[in-house]
């Protein structure tokens, strides 16, 4: 039996099932590309238009969990996500990221990494980009 803890961030919220377990569920994952153990969704709450998550079909929390097969195909299909992204809404950057953890905002126990588009002007001054994510990080203190 798995920890409470760990029940309680694994399903999505009113279901008592895991968001990305229901791979082929149209009312919850809109998909793009399914491999033989990675698929890529649109994001349900797009940071940006074309947000979009790349996430193993095996119920696994950790990136660093994945098995080497897993991670080979996550590059090849987050290759992919990029050139469908980068055809339909040419961002003009990206970003790519991992909730690994709790303590670092995740929120439901299985893996998804983020792809997000980056457009000029999203925000104001993106510099140092996921580092403000932590206080202290003012890229004008890093000239002093």
């Amino acid at each position: 039996m798995k920890p409470a803890m760990a029940q309680e961030h694994e399903a999505e919220p009113g279901t008592g099932k895991c968001l990305f377990c229901q791979i082929h569920d149209r009312e919850v994952n809109d998909l793009l590309f399914t491999g033989e153990e990675i698929y890529v969704r649109m994001d349900n709450f797009p940071a940006a238009e074309g947000h979009v998550e790349v996430v193993p079909i095996r119920h696994v929390a950790s990136y660093f969990d994945l098995t080497s097969s897993e991670h080979a195909e996550v590059y090849v299909l987050i290759k992919r996500a990029q050139q469908y992204i980068e055809e339909r809404f040419q961002p003009d950057g990206y970003t790519i990221g991992v909730n690994e953890g709790r303590a670092a905002g995740r929120t439901i126990d299985h893996l998804h990494i983020h792809l997000i588009p980056r457009y000029e002007g999203d925000v104001p001054d993106p510099r140092g980009g996921i580092r403000h994510v932590l206080p202290g990080t003012d890229p004008d203190e890093w000239l002093a």
